[in-house]
């Protein structure tokens, strides 16, 4: 089927320039210098990494491979790719490079069964690779003492409150330069500013009774943003609706698949067919802002 050759075309893309990105931050690192103290960022991919590892090595042993196509892939595309490489950018430390080498490796020895050549080649550029080949490697195995409950659940939490702050500017046509009042637990607030891409000179502790406001609460976290009108700008709407049709397209046929839905953990489907609810309330949205 030429759609299933042109998604995978796509996901190895997604693999290789995720690849790139983690040899371009750790040119030289040698083991002397790896870190273990971890941020919550660190433990929640970690967390996800035992959880993926441990889901693989059930699938593989019932030669349920399918399943375990599904699973490597949402956590590559959803967990490593989109949500972790971005929370590394504002905290590229010894620790965090660790860590991306050490996801980057258990996710090429998973793959390789499945991709032998690109995790082969991938896996000759790691800068801390100590086998001749990835063939060599052992197998990961579950490791419980790797599972951070309370992290992953807080930095869940997180990403949902971002995903749903980016809807709200979206649908809100919140500008670039607008005020921001956050107020969050001090530790989480690194983690907004650089994922929000809020402009520290324009945080503010003050109520701007002369702008207009948006105000969104969550878990752990109230923001307001204070603003001069919405900003009409439509080449951006319209490439946010492609994306999320895209998106969109993508979990559909995923959830169209019955092998994944009887046979996938069921709280990964949940999360699926929730986000495809949120992407077609913000494309309803959005959509009716360009009409």
């Amino acid at each position: 089927d030429e759609e299933k050759v042109a998604s995978t075309w796509n996901f190895i893309n997604k693999l290789w320039n995720a690849s790139r990105f983690v040899f371009m931050n750790t040119e030289g690192f040698t083991k002397e210098e790896e870190q273990q103290d971890y941020s919550i960022c660190d433990e929640w991919i970690l967390t996800r990494l035992e959880e993926t590892i441990q889901e693989v090595t059930k699938n593989m042993d019932k030669y349920e491979f399918h399943t375990v196509g599904n699973t490597l892939y949402s956590f590559i595309w959803d967990d490593f790719c989109d949500e972790y490489i971005e929370l590394s950018k504002s905290n590229m430390n010894a620790t965090t490079k660790t860590v991306l080498i050490r996801v980057l490796k258990n996710i090429l020895i998973m793959l390789h069964p499945f991709m032998p050549y690109v995790t082969e080649e991938i896996y000759q550029n790691l800068p801390t690779h100590e086998k001749t080949s990835i063939m060599e490697e052992e197998y990961p195995e579950y490791n419980p003492q790797e599972v951070f409950l309370e992290s992953k659940n807080a930095v869940s939490k997180i990403i949902e409150n971002i995903q749903n702050i980016r809807n709200l500017k979206a649908v809100h046509q919140i500008p670039k330069d607008a005020f921001v009042k956050l107020e969050t637990k001090k530790e989480y607030f690194p983690i907004y500013i650089s994922q929000l891409k809020i402009q520290e000179e324009k945080l503010t502790e003050e109520e701007k009774t002369d702008l207009e406001k948006v105000d969104y609460q969550g878990t752990d976290i109230k923001i307001t943003y204070y603003f001069q009108g919405a900003v009409e700008d439509k080449e951006e709407i319209l490439q946010e609706i492609q994306k999320l049709k895209a998106s969109i397209e993508r979990r559909e046929n995923l959830l169209k698949n019955e092998n994944y839905v009887q046979k996938a953990p069921a709280n990964i489907v949940d999360l699926d067919r929730q986000k495809l609810k949120e992407e077609k309330e913000k494309l309803a949205s959005l959509e009716e802002k360009v009409k």
